[in-house]
């Protein structure tokens, strides 16, 4: 499987019903300090955070998780049924409250607005 540079990924839109356009990803917002390279050579170094949707009996649920890269284990989330900012914000306090002192951390997000 080839793997496209993200400066020539095209999304297409539906706008209405039937209309189609494309759009390029903006510029990143901050710069990318991982650079794909998920390796840590010590705790708290690299953390990766992600919220993913999950459909229960009573309706949907968001869950934030907080990723440590030297471990591979998840030391903070959060769960709420609505995805805003303050999940994300709640995870990575968790994390902090978890795992202490954790000055120097690089903490990788993909884009959403939540982060």
């Amino acid at each position: 499987m080839e793997t496209v540079p993200r400066s020539r990924l095209v999304v297409r839109v539906r706008e209405e019903e039937s209309e189609w356009e494309e759009r390029r990803p903006g510029p990143p917002v901050h710069d990318d300090l991982v650079q794909r390279e998920f390796i840590a050579a010590a705790p708290n170094e690299v953390w990766l955070a992600d919220i993913t949707e999950h459909w229960t009996g009573e309706g949907k649920l968001y869950l934030c998780a907080v990723n440590e890269v030297f471990s591979n284990r998840i030391v903070g989330y959060s769960i709420d049924s609505r995805m805003q900012s303050s999940l994300a914000v709640r995870a990575l306090n968790n994390a902090v409250l978890r795992r202490g002192n954790v000055a120097g951390c690089v903490l990788h997000t993909d884009r959403g607005s939540q982060f």
